[in-house]
């Protein structure tokens, strides 16, 4: 789903679905070397990482409202768990508009109270196929309440100074990233890919594995 499609402030979380698809249906990608400039693009300035020596950052930026990233997130949880060793997975929840920034928080509730993996397909599940209302703060809490969150402590993580700060610093890396769609892939705080560039979802994880495997032998 590209940027420009968040752009219309009328538009509400629960109605995105409506909105123009621009990543192709997933399928079977054909085995050809990444092209820079069409398949991935190379980041002008650097973004630095924190993952240590020898490692090498993925980060997914998605947004929980977002077709694309629901559809996209099995296959997503799969390559993770298959991840090699080196190489060090974030998600970073992006805030294309200021009514992004209850799910942004909600991501990093689930974070700092060490429930993303039991919430965070929860969460997908609910808007996408239960079709619940989650944007607001007070939706959220009483969902996660349902969902074995208490209400009071969802409330105390959500307005906490750490949640705050990660809040601030997923917005500041989708910028770096230059981030024009979701679901996205930024690679080593150096390389951008998106369905939009690759076509599908699928051949951007190759793509991904690919710049990986650059990254690896030096470049």
């Amino acid at each position: 789903m590209k940027r420009r499609d968040f752009s219309f402030a009328a538009i509400s979380a629960a109605a995105v679905t409506n909105l123009p698809v621009v990543v192709h249906a997933q399928g079977p990608a054909p085995a050809k070397k990444p092209v820079e400039g069409t398949d991935y693009l190379p980041l002008d300035k650097r973004v630095p990482t924190d993952v240590g020596v020898g490692k090498i950052e993925v980060i997914e930026f998605f947004w929980y409202s977002c077709p694309h990233c629901n559809a996209f997130e099995p296959q997503f949880t799969a390559w993770k768990k298959a991840a090699p060793k080196d190489v060090v997975i974030q998600r970073v929840p992006v805030r294309f508009r200021d009514d992004f920034e209850p799910q942004q928080r909600t991501y990093y509730v689930f974070e700092a109270l060490n429930m993303v993996d039991a919430l965070h397909g929860k969460l997908f599940h609910a808007i996408h196929t239960e079709r619940q209302q989650l944007n607001t703060p007070q939706a959220l809490a009483a969902w996660a309440d349902k969902n074995g969150l208490p209400e009071k402590k969802f409330m105390e993580a959500y307005n906490s100074f750490g949640v705050a700060s990660k809040a601030r610093r997923a917005t500041q890396l989708q910028e770096a990233f230059k981030v024009q769609g979701v679901p996205s892939l930024g690679v080593a705080g150096r390389f951008y890919t998106d369905g939009s560039l690759t076509q599908t979802m699928d051949r951007a994880l190759q793509v991904a594995e690919y710049l990986i495997g650059e990254v690896r032998r030096g470049r």
